[in-house]
């Protein structure tokens, strides 16, 4: 039972920095469109916040090992707190982009540190529980966080300190905690090429999924916008790009586990392309169709990151899950650190459509190069279980590694 609420401490914790974090993207994207801020400009600030976690990702580790976990959890949400505080003293683009490095060290450094924990403490009979529970909780913090600019006015001290005391109010349950802190975890090394090795096709599928997701999240409040949409609709808009993804995740996974992966990765590319098509297709088709079309993108781009990790890990041997998680992370943040930045320029040049162009550009080369990759070998004689992959921080390989291993294998038909 004392575990459980140890467990529901961390929980409460991760819930509360989603809300924080999770909210700063879109309504910084809103507040700079209100400060005169220019598109790349806004778009720059999401790519400064995949800086900071990439680096928050790796030092982590290190600094647990150094302070311990209570502490190291203490400084990165100062960290994140001070950052959000930060945006109203100094209304510039560039300072915004160092305050975004800072909310993205503050998130990796947090989530390591909260998943080193529950890799420490979680026991094989609550594995699955505690892993079900734990994607449910990121998942409706990330939801809830898009309602959040709904409710929050743009460029104001108000937002920017209620979503400062959402970050500062995460330390109450896990600094709290009575249990005893675990060990610190090794960081593991980086090795890109691992992923190269071991699948081609799963690096090039979690860069595009980057592609997609990081674009829609820090850049499309302003599509929103340019479009027409009410605070309160891009709101709406942006989580129901989240529920579709997350409502998407059972079926596709059940498809992965009874089909080649492959072709699974390579019908979820096409039907974003499809969505994306359709999403240009009907501009005139007002507020509801764009909702719709969102959940729908959500559901078809969403999963691609954890079908591209499973289809990774069918090639791996178990003593190399936690660096080939680091490695596909390593790829998906050269892919959101580029994104944002990138469709940014290219709405500002072209128009709000054009966001749609590039993603489906990015999945029209993954379709190829997926085809590509089947004629070059066949698929896994035995596969590991589909896992929902939550990218939080590199040791999230430690917790879903022993789970891939244990759990069922199937054979590819």
């Amino acid at each position: 039972m004392r575990l459980m609420i140890s467990f529901a401490a961390l929980f409460l914790s991760v819930l509360l920095l989603q809300l924080s974090s999770g909210g700063l993207g879109p309504l910084d994207a809103l507040s700079g469109l209100t400060l005169g801020f220019t598109t790349g400009e806004i778009g720059l600030l999401g790519s400064a916040h995949f800086v900071g976690f990439f680096v928050g990702c790796w030092w982590a580790p290190r600094l647990m090992g150094s302070v311990g976990h209570s502490r190291a959890f203490a400084a990165f949400t100062a960290v994140g707190a001070i950052g959000i505080l930060g945006h109203m003293m100094v209304v510039n683009p560039l300072a915004w982009a160092v305050m975004r490095v800072m909310s993205g060290l503050c998130i990796a450094g947090c989530y390591t540190i909260v998943e080193a924990w529950l890799q420490s403490k979680v026991s094989n009979e609550l594995r699955a529980r505690t892993m079900g529970t734990y994607r449910v909780v990121d998942m409706s913090g990330s939801l809830l966080a898009q309602l959040v600019i709904g409710v929050l006015e743009p460029a104001a001290y108000v937002s920017y300190n209620l979503l400062a005391m959402l970050c500062c109010a995460a330390l109450v349950p896990l600094t709290l905690t009575r249990v005893q802190q675990p060990e610190t975890p090794a960081a593991p090394r980086l090795r890109p090429m691992l992923a190269v090795t071991r699948s081609p096709l799963a690096a090039a599928g979690v860069v595009v999924s980057a592609i997609s997701a990081a674009s829609f999240r820090m850049v499309g409040a302003v599509f929103g916008q340019e479009v027409g949409l009410s605070a309160n609709q891009t709101a709406w808009f942006l989580a129901f790009f989240v529920l579709g993804g997350a409502v998407a995740q059972f079926p596709v996974g059940w498809l992965a586990d009874k089909f080649d992966r492959r072709w699974v990765l390579i019908w979820l590319s096409a039907g974003t392309i499809a969505v994306s098509g359709f999403t240009i297709a009907t501009q005139s088709g007002g507020t509801w169709v764009v909702l719709a079309n969102a959940f729908l993108f959500g559901m078809a781009s969403f999963p691609i990151y954890s079908i591209a990790s499973a289809h990774a890990h069918d090639f791996a041997e178990s003593h190399e899950r936690v660096e080939l998680s680091a490695a596909l992370m390593f790829f998906y943040a050269v892919g959101a650190i580029a994104a944002p930045y990138l469709s940014s320029l290219l709405i500002a040049g072209f128009g709000p459509y054009a966001l749609f162009v590039m993603i489906s550009a990015a999945h029209a080369a993954l379709v190829i190069f997926g085809l590509i990759r089947m004629s070059a070998r066949p698929a896994p004689t035995a596969r590991t279980s589909y896992i929902w992959a939550p990218r939080t921080s590199f040791l999230v390989g430690r917790l879903t590694g022993r789970a891939r291993d244990e759990g069922p294998h199937h054979r590819s038909e």
